[in-house]
């Protein structure tokens, strides 16, 4: 696949060319996840209604969206799971008592948090409704944790059980007719809708892990949500927001809006079987040249701004994907990759070594998982889907 951008790219290759720059020192990637562990350490929150002597157990997404003028449940599972996985996952986990007892407040929290009202799937009715990334988001912590034997002895079984309860949501909140999936359904749970492209690539994550976990995934549902992320891809490599793409795009459609939902789709067709190597290289080519509509839009209040209606969410879910994307390049131009989209993440680090894409205080828990995670990519397996009977 050839991207609109590819002139951008250097002739063997990798990464665009960068105009010549004094870059001041970085920490080593070492010492960077060392920080990011502190920070989220200190980041973890009581629950809602706690009592104030109980210790912390969350580190709830905050954003625009809420539930009765409070923080939805969903938002608490979603970011809750998303530091669980990154602490879990750290050297400091093996040797750190506090590392390891942070991580299991937050499973506990994640065990019985699918029984919440708003995680319902017999109450579920479509309209705006975010309880399906709390369902994908703990999906793929708990099938994570898991299959990587990071599970304490006592708490083995609640997860399991758990993680069969989040499977059950991420299948039945499969958009009907199209596959795929999407937290707006404004015309209900059964209408068709538009499934949206950065929605089901973190369900495809969720289902691919649960899958290499041992978890009975149901046949179809992946193929279907990769034949969403085909569908939703122009010619350009441009991924829409929503639905498939147009043979008219809008500017909205355009490359610099859609740079996380390309590095995120590119990545989960190729661990699908689809996609290739070349079609990654140019997503995350896009990334690094386009990266500045992001940044304009890191930490600024509202959601979607035009000219690429940019939301402050995508800066650090694109930050992530983009880390995914480039292990899945040639080892030989991994490397430098990493080090033009570490730059990029270190450049607007908080002076307290947090990271935090949107103006509410508490999403720096998220942001700074999604951080850790980033840096820590190198060393992280990604799990492909798993090859049916006479493939």
């Amino acid at each position: 696949m050839s991207l609109c951008l590819s002139a951008a790219a250097q002739p063997n290759g990798g990464p665009p060319a960068e105009p010549p720059a004094v870059v001041q020192a970085r920490p080593a990637v070492e010492v960077l996840v060392d920080q990011c562990v502190d920070a989220i350490l200190r980041l973890q929150e009581p629950g809602e209604g706690a009592d104030a002597e109980q210790p912390p157990s969350q580190w709830p997404y905050v954003g625009v969206y809420k539930v009765k003028g409070r923080t939805p449940v969903p938002y608490r599972i979603g970011g809750t799971a998303i530091a669980v996985m990154a602490l879990a996952q750290s050297p400091r986990f093996a040797s750190d008592q506090s590392v390891r007892d942070a991580v299991g407040r937050g499973l506990d929290y994640l065990c019985e948090a699918w029984k919440d009202p708003q995680m319902s799937l017999a109450d579920y009715q479509g309209g705006y409704d975010t309880r399906v990334w709390g369902h994908i988001e703990a999906l793929t912590c708990l099938a994570r944790l898991s299959r990587l034997t990071l599970i304490a002895d006592d708490r083995r079984d609640a997860v399991t059980a758990a993680a069969s309860r989040y499977l059950e949501g991420v299948v039945a909140l499969e958009m009907p007719r199209t596959g795929g999936w999407n937290y707006a359904r404004p015309d209900g749970r059964d209408a068709a809708g538009s499934p949206a492209a950065f929605v089901t690539a973190a369900a495809l994550e969720a289902l691919y892990e649960a899958q290499a976990a041992g978890l009975p995934v149901p046949d179809g549902l992946i193929d279907r949500g990769l034949d969403v992320l085909e569908r939703a891809k122009d010619a350009s490599g441009s991924v829409v927001y929503s639905g498939a793409a147009r043979a008219a795009p809008t500017v909205a459609d355009g490359v610099p809006g859609a740079i996380g939902r390309m590095v995120a789709g590119e990545t989960m067709l190729l661990r699908g079987g689809r996609g290739s190597a070349a079609a990654v290289r140019g997503a995350v080519d896009a990334f690094i040249v386009h990266w500045k509509w992001l940044d304009a839009r890191r930490a600024k209040p509202g959601t979607h701004q035009r000219p690429y209606m940019v939301a402050p969410y995508y800066f650090m879910f694109a930050h992530r994907h983009a880390a995914m994307a480039v292990e899945l390049l040639p080892v030989s131009e991994r490397a430098e990759y990493r080090r033009r989209i570490n730059e990029l993440l270190l450049s607007v680090r908080s002076e307290d070594g947090s990271w935090n894409d949107r103006v509410f205080a508490s999403s720096a828990g998220y942001g700074t998982s999604m951080a850790l995670l980033s840096l820590m990519q190198p060393n992280l397996d990604q799990p492909k889907k798993a090859a049916a009977a006479g493939e």
